[in-house]
């Protein structure tokens, strides 16, 4: 097992990286060359090998780390680069890269994925969930969190999905599968009872306080929800209050007759066709909409500080549905659009 220092190692595989730039580039141009529909920069496509080769040489080598010239070109030319790229794509939000991802994988998802779960509603919705990982549904410090970040060109894209299907079918089995003896409800309900006594006053104290920031809450985000656009409440209804899926809103956005049409065409020239992670990208720009102005008019109208701004956030966010009038808005916003 070697001795050097982890320090020493990664420095010598830096500098052997930099000797292998000639081979990284024609690789990347090889693999921009398979994708001419949408680009991944050299940069980030380089940034990307160098992590993987310092996590899988260096950090966790299941051996003996290696930082030599000739271990790094095995390794680079062991990777999936050509699937790599493509991930490189779909993570930086192009949506043509997401289309070449749904024609080479998405009959894939769908077809391992009715084969492993039995019925078509549990079915479609691992398929749902698989999606939402796959997409990102959190942003964190502007960064989205999606599955495809940890993919690193070690095994095939296809195999990496089947690894991702099989975790969700999983969680799914693991959710319905939970059943508690009576006996242990029974415990349960007991344990509550007796909480319930101690905690009263308590419990009395939180709602005095919380009360004093509900109205608050409910007058800015009512705020928040008027300013919004046309088609940015409608997105919301169609997503919220409607329960459409993702790629149900985009069959949607798609149609000559759509409400939404109009607004779509003026902001694209390339394409009538919208990807369902394009509709994700639309619905996250519309949710910090709402943030920004729900911060500010707590601020301005309500002159909370930035900690009773939180408390209104965390009151909005359990009781979304009685804090917020999205099926009104939605009807003004939907006859105005027809």
């Amino acid at each position: 097992m070697s001795t050097r220092n982890p320090t020493t190692l990664e420095a010598e595989l830096l500098r052997n990286l930099g000797l292998c730039a000639d081979l990284l580039a024609e690789n990347h141009a090889r693999c921009a060359r398979g994708y001419p529909d949408f680009e991944v920069p050299f940069e980030k496509f380089r940034d990307v090998v160098t992590a993987a080769a310092l996590k899988h040489l260096i950090e966790y080598p299941g051996g003996d780390a290696q930082s030599s010239l000739r271990a790094l070109k095995r390794f680079i030319g062991e990777l999936k680069l050509d699937d790599l790229y493509l991930g490189l794509g779909c993570l930086q939000g192009d949506e043509r890269a997401w289309w070449e991802f749904d024609r080479r994988h998405r009959s894939f998802i769908e077809t391992l994925t009715r084969r492993l779960v039995k019925s078509d509603t549990d079915a479609d919705e691992v398929i749902d969930a698989v999606s939402a990982e796959l997409f990102g549904t959190k942003i964190i410090d502007g960064i989205r969190q999606s599955k495809l970040r940890s993919y690193t060109g070690r095994g095939t894209l296809r195999g990496w999905l089947r690894v991702i299907i099989m975790h969700a079918a999983t969680d799914l089995h693991r959710i319905t599968k939970v059943e508690a003896p009576v006996e242990d409800l029974a415990a349960a309900t007991d344990k509550l009872i007796a909480q319930s006594i101690w905690t009263a006053e308590d419990s009395m104290l939180t709602s005095i306080v919380r009360e004093r920031y509900r109205s608050a809450t409910t007058a800015a985000l009512d705020g928040a929800l008027a300013g919004l656009d046309d088609h940015e409440t409608l997105l919301l209804l169609y997503y919220h209050v409607e329960g459409l899926k993702l790629r149900e809103i985009a069959r949607i956005v798609e149609e000559p007759r759509s409400p939404m049409r109009r607004w779509f065409e003026r902001r694209s020239s390339r394409q009538s066709r919208v990807h369902e992670s394009t509709i994700m990208r639309w619905l996250d720009k519309v949710y910090k909409k709402i943030l920004d102005r729900f911060k500010a008019d707590l601020a301005s109208k309500h002159g909370l500080k930035p900690e009773e701004i939180e408390i209104c956030k965390a009151i909005a966010a359990e009781d979304p549905a009685q804090s917020i009038n999205l099926s009104a808005s939605g009807k003004s916003a939907t006859e105005g659009g027809s």
